[in-house]
């Protein structure tokens, strides 16, 4: 099994910027696929960024040239870079991680952007 521990969300003014952290245990040579969701009030949960072990990296429009995703596999750690963050990304975001036959999930973090 793989765990996830998120951390980084808060409260920043829009235009600013603030870097989401999830730290992966567990089965880690079993993610193929890594990323960040995220789940505004009242709707659904979206993709936002998407990563395979390979290095390929997938974003949704509405962040494309302002969000980042990273890694550091010595630390086992991905990251969401987020910059010139809009009140409209307001949400709780949640990592994820695609093992073999499961998706973990991180227990979510607020990011709050005030207009």
């Amino acid at each position: 099994q793989v765990q996830l521990v998120e951390s980084g969300g808060g409260l920043v003014q829009a235009g600013g910027s603030l870097r989401l952290s999830c730290a992966a245990s567990g089965s880690i040579v079993s993610i193929n696929t890594m990323g960040w969701y995220r789940q505004a009030p009242g709707k659904q949960r979206v993709l936002v960024a998407s990563s395979t072990t390979t290095g390929g990296t997938n974003y949704a429009n509405s962040v494309k040239g302002r969000f980042t995703f990273s890694r550091d596999n010595a630390k086992n750690t991905f990251y969401l870079q987020m910059n010139s963050l809009k009140p409209e990304d307001t949400a709780v975001y949640y990592c994820y991680a695609d093992a073999s036959f499961y998706r973990a999930w991180g227990q979510g973090t607020q990011v709050t952007v005030s207009s």
